[in-house]
């Protein structure tokens, strides 16, 4: 199997690979069907599908451009850097999912969940202090 026009030789890897991704192609033409189709959806659950499949493709785009940048005299730093970009949109975009979430009254959480939300909030506001810092 080739890769981005490369003659690399198909790994058990990429082979697995392969056919995750073939079995996630149908499963989003099927999907697709159903949008189509105009049968109501939670506006909240569509949401989140976007968002979800806007970090998919995203990501598919930078692992795309890392591969082609590798052996190349561009370093792939810039791909990695648009990469990291695009975890803190979707972070954003969570925060702001979840702030709604505990304001609403139909959703419940495990006490256990919001701990360790909790615990990794922490420790990232600490290190973007340190960051941020930095960069002033």
């Amino acid at each position: 199997m080739a890769v981005a026009g490369t003659a690399k030789a198909a790994s058990p890897g990429n082979v697995t690979s392969a056919k995750r991704l073939s079995k996630v192609l149908n499963e989003l033409r099927s999907v697709q069907k159903l949008l189509a189709s105009g049968e109501r959806l939670d506006p909240r659950i569509l949401t989140d599908f976007r968002d979800a499949l806007n970090h998919v493709r995203n990501t598919a785009w930078s692992a795309h451009q890392y591969i082609a940048l590798q052996g190349t005299e561009q370093g792939p730093t810039n791909v990695l850097s648009v990469l990291a970009g695009e975890r803190v949109r979707a972070a954003y975009q969570l925060c702001q999912a979840i702030q709604a979430d505990l304001k609403s009254n139909d959703v419940k959480f495990q006490p256990g969940q919001l701990v360790q939300l909790c615990l990794a909030a922490q420790a990232l506001i600490e290190t973007l202090g340190k960051v941020i810092g930095k960069l002033e």
